[in-house]
């Protein structure tokens, strides 16, 4: 490795990022209402070896200790989510306070230690009671969703800066509601295309709601993406491969920057107009303050007369005799920076940060120790490719890991393991990994010349 945390800058951030459902437990307590992961989850079938997160981590009891070890670790920045239905039961109307006191618990104990909280408000676990009335396929949404956002202005906004609005919207509305594999389950390119509008939407609603609220806050939303090339250099797989750019990587991005739709390069997208009403163009672009950038890996497509719709198929990286990951991922780590220059070729994009980047690998725990070098120099790779982005002149100004622990990693259930820190779920004993003792040191301000160490929690 030959570049440093200072080759950054001083105000680059450096974090760890997480999602309630995936960490918190507690599923049912406190007055906390269901979410479509609870019951998505919890229905057999649906997840690996019927695994849910009704436990997972336990960060709602655990949460002190959590925040203390990421301290120990030097690790400045916290990025997690709010349980919309902890806080709002129903999804609207009766607030539970109990809920709100947790956040405000784990908010300020972060900055007790010197941990700035970055709130994710939506990471993909909506009120089931919302559900029930249709959720993202129902244009009512908008105001739930905008209701939603105003409550956690009123309850944290005292304290916490930096905000994102949905956690990648392809994602929920693509896994969830046109290939069903994930919550809430659904099928179909009609449920599909009004989730898609109805998030695009909510996605500069809630922008705008956070900055009326708090004008001085940053507010942003995060992307998953994609390097996407063609398999073979004929015309066949480059309009493919086009295709699917514009789906997994322009979809949501382009409408938010007042670019509309990526039409053109989709055309199936022509049907979205079926859930577009007098006033959405113009409500759909709003101008954040941050973008958040979330790519894993590229993806080499080539085009398939069997898929519909698409007429592309992703060719497998457990096909290509590529280094690949526990998910099957390839390791490519030139994708973190071909994906921030794409995003930086936008204009009016103010600012970039690597909201989540990271690996799973099969991790073993031998004398209270887990030696994870793969994760190590994966980590190590792709920073070194965010600072060549840096270099050239792109504005990114942050790197989060994903994850800060092991957690529920939704319908892969707890095989995957990402977290810097290993988590025993029948016993809550944490362990810090080799990769997190690695990025502890690394981040560790130069001006702190006190002794670093890491404890191994029970």
């Amino acid at each position: 490795m030959n570049y440093t945390k200072e080759d950054f800058g001083d105000d680059f951030k450096w974090g760890v990022s997480t999602a309630a459902y995936q960490v918190e437990g507690a599923h049912d307590m406190d007055g906390k209402g269901a979410s479509i992961w609870d019951v998505f989850a919890n229905t057999p079938g649906r997840t690996l070896d019927n695994q849910h997160a009704n436990e997972t981590c336990d960060f709602y009891h655990h949460y002190a200790q959590d925040i203390a070890l990421m301290s120990a670790m030097n690790i400045p920045n916290f990025r997690f989510s709010i349980s919309w239905s902890r806080i709002l039961p129903n999804g609207t109307g009766t607030i539970n306070y109990k809920g709100i006191e947790f956040y405000n618990k784990v908010i300020n104990f972060c900055l007790e230690l010197g941990i700035e909280p970055w709130i994710t408000l939506y990471h993909w676990d909506l009120p089931y009671e919302l559900e029930k009335k249709g959720g993202w396929t129902n244009r009512d949404i908008i105001g739930w969703f905008c209701d939603y956002v105003a409550v956690c202005m009123k309850a944290f906004g005292d304290r916490v800066k930096h905000w994102m609005v949905l956690n990648e919207p392809l994602v929920f509305t693509g896994a969830g509601h046109f290939l069903g594999i994930h919550a809430p389950g659904k099928k179909g390119l009609n449920n599909f295309l009004a989730a898609t509008h109805h998030a695009a939407l909510c996605q500069a609603e809630g922008g705008r709601v956070v900055k009326d609220f708090l004008p001085n806050s940053k507010v942003g939303s995060t992307f998953s993406c994609s390097y996407i090339q063609p398999y073979r250099q004929t015309e066949r797989d480059y309009l493919a491969a086009k295709r699917v750019d514009a789906l997994v990587n322009r979809l949501f991005i382009e409408p938010l920057v007042g670019k509309g739709y990526p039409v053109k390069d989709f055309k199936l997208l022509q049907r979205l107009e079926q859930f577009v009403k007098a006033g959405d163009e113009s409500r759909l672009s709003f101008d954040m303050d941050f973008i958040g950038v979330q790519n894993y890996t590229r993806e080499i497509v080539a085009y398939s007369y069997y898929k519909p719709f698409i007429w592309a198929r992703i060719v497998p990286a457990t096909d290509r005799m590529v280094d690949i990951t526990a998910m099957k991922w390839e390791v490519y780590p030139e994708c973190i920076y071909e994906m921030l220059k794409k995003f930086d070729s936008y204009k009016n994009i103010k600012e970039l940060i690597v909201t989540e980047n990271g690996a799973a690998f099969p991790d073993v725990v031998v004398d209270d120790k887990v030696y994870d070098h793969q994760r190590t120099k994966y980590l190590q790779q792709h920073i070194k490719q965010v600072l060549r982005a840096k270099r050239e002149g792109i504005n990114v100004s942050g790197y989060f890991v994903w994850s800060f622990t092991d957690n529920f990693e939704w319908a892969e259930g707890y095989q995957p393991r990402f977290g810097l820190v290993h988590v025993d779920f029948k016993t809550q004993k944490r362990i810090v990994k080799s990769s997190g003792k690695w990025y502890g040191e690394f981040v560790k301000s130069r001006a702190d010349n006190s002794p670093w160490s890491i404890v191994n929690s029970p």
